[in-house]
């Protein structure tokens, strides 16, 4: 069985979802600390006027040590902006009017107050659209005890793991004798060669939110995704 432990993420980008399809099941780790200016609560899309941020607004202040499932939002008409620029860029995709009225439905439902309860949703949907059946489980099923990496090997315990999987950036901290003294393989991740697809707004772009993938690909979008069968 093949497990994959990462952070949640706000409309990821195809690699993140084609990560997910890889694996059996996911353990979404917000119990880690929440980090301002990273992929948690924004993403990138493509318009005009070149690449955008969407950023949801979270509540900071005060609050250094919160974790990212702890991290609540500060302003509760995030989704309707998002929307309204998502709609505004991409009205000219190929495929906005087959995808549109799912993608508004999915933003006006959005009326969650933590962060990782918004990023769950919209992962839940995206995977959904895509039919990847691959599991997700909150990180707070587990007792996490441990340094760092002795959580992630105990949580391949408790599920029954014997293949880790992780981004290529962890070859750079991750102890790997530790997990083959608890017989759990370690299998890193291969973000390159993906297919180009039409996309707006000239040279084009892999590291975009996997909705830029959906407006401008629709029922077809699997197709550029590596690891959907």
């Amino acid at each position: 069985m093949k497990l994959l432990i990462t952070q949640s993420n706000y409309i990821p980008w195809k690699g993140y979802i084609d990560s997910i399809a890889v694996v059996d099941k996911v353990v979404l780790y917000d119990d880690m600390q929440f980090t301002k200016r990273d992929w948690r609560n924004r993403n990138i899309i493509k318009t005009p006027q070149g690449l955008k941020w969407l950023t949801i607004p979270v509540e900071v202040k005060g609050k250094f040590n919160q974790k990212i499932n702890e991290t609540k939002i500060s302003d509760p008409n995030w989704n309707i902006a998002h929307l309204n620029l998502l709609k505004q860029n991409y009205k000219h995709s190929k495929c906005y009017k087959d995808v549109i009225d799912w993608i508004e439905t999915i933003y006006l439902n959005c009326k969650f107050t933590y962060l990782s309860e918004i990023n769950l949703y919209f992962l839940t949907e995206i995977l959904k659209f895509l039919k990847i059946e691959t599991d997700l489980i909150d990180s707070r099923s587990f007792i996490l005890k441990g340094d760092k990496t002795e959580k992630l090997i105990n949580i391949c315990k408790d599920i029954g793991v014997n293949k880790y999987f992780t981004g290529p950036a962890a070859k750079e901290y991750l102890d790997e004798s530790l997990f083959s003294n608890n017989n759990i393989e370690v299998n890193y991740f291969d973000y390159v060669g993906y297919k180009v697809y039409p996309q707006l707004y000239g040279d084009f772009n892999h590291n975009v939110s996997i909705l830029d993938l959906i407006f401008n690909c629709g029922n077809y979008s699997n197709n550029f995704v590596k690891s959907i069968k």
